[in-house]
């Protein structure tokens, strides 16, 4: 497995920039094998959303990401992450655009050589699910 390992800085976007790393990468198909960092705002969808309603949460503070996985191309990302308040409050969901870095975060990438996702629309859960090939 090839991997491909980049550090985000202060104010960058999380989701944004793994989306745009696979892009740039050219990722078929993908894992995130570890983020670690701080974000200063927290974006998630929370557990039981519905296409028309997606119930999305933001929070602005100090996080930690304690942990965080998902499947990575560029057809597409599915990711969750965890992320602990300066209490050791843990919130976590699904990721959604306009996370924040705070000091940094490193992200790894597994690349599968063997496979390519795609996202497709599924009419039974109205969301772009993962499709291998």
């Amino acid at each position: 497995m090839k991997q491909i390992i980049f550090r985000l800085k202060t104010g960058q976007l999380l989701r944004e920039e793994i989306e745009k790393a696979a892009i740039e990468n050219k990722i078929k198909a993908g894992v995130l094998l570890s983020a670690v960092g701080a974000l200063s705002k927290l974006v998630l969808r929370m557990a039981g959303a519905k296409p028309d309603k997606q119930n999305v949460r933001t929070w602005d503070g100090e996080f930690e990401i304690v942990s965080a996985t998902g499947t990575v191309s560029e057809n597409g990302c599915h990711i969750h992450l965890s992320a602990a308040d300066k209490n050791g409050n843990v919130f976590g969901g699904h990721l959604k655009k306009g996370c924040v870095v705070r000091v940094t975060a490193e992200i790894v990438i597994g690349i599968l050589e063997d496979a390519s996702f795609e996202r497709v629309l599924d009419p039974e859960t109205g969301f772009e699910e993962l499709s291998i090939n």
